[in-house]
């Protein structure tokens, strides 16, 4: 009796069938197993080459995998075994796409899209390929088709638009933009993107009136900040690079407030504003040339003179620096310092009259007298009258001197 029993498990044991391995790789496929449908593909194919059915439900378990390289040739074996076939031609193009081979994708969407003539989806794919294949004209006609079949699809709109902006056709783009994000607030935020578009095209006032709708954005108050600076409306610029500035601080936004509230006539906020920057970025010539000037414009002169000389181990050629540093140092008194800064204005060979008028003074306040009056002298002869103050006091010292010399 026992080994009756052993026979029988044995005999049932042999006889059980053997797994199919395409029907385990379908039902790994809609249990979302796409590895293991991959390889369970991968053995069907193996034991039957030519069913085109296994060699597309491999491509299809790469392709849900995110491997297009190893989808592709599957999907033209598919297309090899069955030509035609729509499904395969469709995902085909879209691999092709994901692996930036927009032209090897067009011919084969284009063919999907002849034998799905209503249909959305086949559509849009030959638009994107086109696109970015480079064939911008023609992807406006595939992205108004595509629209044809599905005036709601903001990814054909946003298509479109962007198109339309590589054929520097903006005015039309415009429109597309916006009503992609109509369709879908989720494209909201592209229009920020129309904005940048305006600026480079250099129509202000339409790039501003988009960051208008982006109060909670900082990078779009910043721009918008910036362009009104740029408007010559500092005041009404301040908010914007407040609110910039306050959610994502950067040394950009914090100048450009700055600038906002010195041309507001507010140095008293902008000092702060500046300050901050430098804790950051100390070694920011133009920066603490800036500081300087705030310092200088408070009227205090030997740290004003103490910024611009920072500036100047910064920038040792940089006439402005000791040009600046030079005009603090007279309102200093500090008059042989002055001078010094003043003849590296000059070895840089960068003086102007207004040099030539500072030396004047500064030589004559040390009562240097010949090379005074050789100062002004020079000045008067190279101003031109565009300085009629300087060379109405220029002449006066002028001849006070040539009496005082000749004593």
């Amino acid at each position: 009796m026992p080994a009756s029993i052993a026979l029988v498990v044995l005999f049932a044991f042999q006889a059980a069938p053997q797994p199919n391995p395409a029907e385990q790789g379908l039902k790994a496929l809609n249990d979302k197993q796409y590895q293991a449908a991959a390889d369970d593909f991968t053995r069907a194919v193996a034991a039957d080459p030519k069913d085109y059915s296994l060699h597309f439900n491999l491509a299809l378990a790469y392709s849900l995998l995110g491997k297009d390289a190893e989808a592709v040739p599957e999907y033209q074996k598919t297309l090899e075994l069955k030509p035609g076939l729509y499904q395969a031609e469709l995902n085909l193009g879209i691999s092709l796409l994901r692996e930036k081979r927009a032209a090897d994708a067009v011919a084969v969407l284009t063919d999907a899209a002849a034998q799905k003539a209503t249909e959305y989806r086949p559509h849009y794919y030959v638009a994107d390929a086109l696109m970015q294949a480079g064939e911008f004209a023609k992807a406006e006609l595939a992205f108004t088709a595509a629209l044809a079949l599905d005036p709601k699809s903001p990814d054909a709109e946003l298509g479109l638009a962007h198109a339309l902006v590589k054929e520097q056709k903006l005015d039309d783009a415009a429109a597309h933009f916006k009503k992609a994000a109509e369709l879908n607030a989720n494209y909201r935020d592209d229009l920020l993107e129309l904005g940048s578009l305006y600026e480079a095209a250099k129509k202000p006032e339409q790039a501003m009136a988009i960051y208008q709708q982006f109060p909670e954005n900082p990078g779009a108050q910043e721009r918008l900040g910036v362009l009104l600076l740029a408007a010559g409306k500092p005041a009404d610029a301040i908010p914007c690079l407040q609110i910039a500035v306050a959610k994502s601080p950067t040394d950009a936004n914090r100048a450009a407030l700055a600038e906002a509230f010195l041309k507001s006539n507010q140095p008293e906020k902008a000092l702060p504003v500046v300050e901050k920057i430098l804790e950051t970025t100390p070694n920011d010539f133009q920066i603490r040339m800036l500081y300087g000037r705030i310092i200088r414009d408070q009227r205090k002169f030997p740290e004003a003179a103490a910024q611009f000389e920072l500036a100047t181990k910064l920038k040792p050629d940089a006439p402005q620096a000791w040009s600046e540093l030079a005009g603090v140092l007279v309102m200093a008194e500090n008059y042989p310092a002055a001078l010094a800064a003043l003849d590296r204005v000059a070895a840089l060979n960068a003086e102007k009259p207004g040099h030539i008028f500072l030396r004047a003074i500064v030589l004559d306040r040390m009562r240097d007298l010949k090379p005074a009056l050789a100062a002004y002298q020079r000045f008067l002869s190279m101003s031109h009258g565009e300085f009629p103050n300087q060379e109405f006091q220029a002449r006066q010292r002028a001849k006070i001197l040539e009496r005082e010399i000749n004593r």
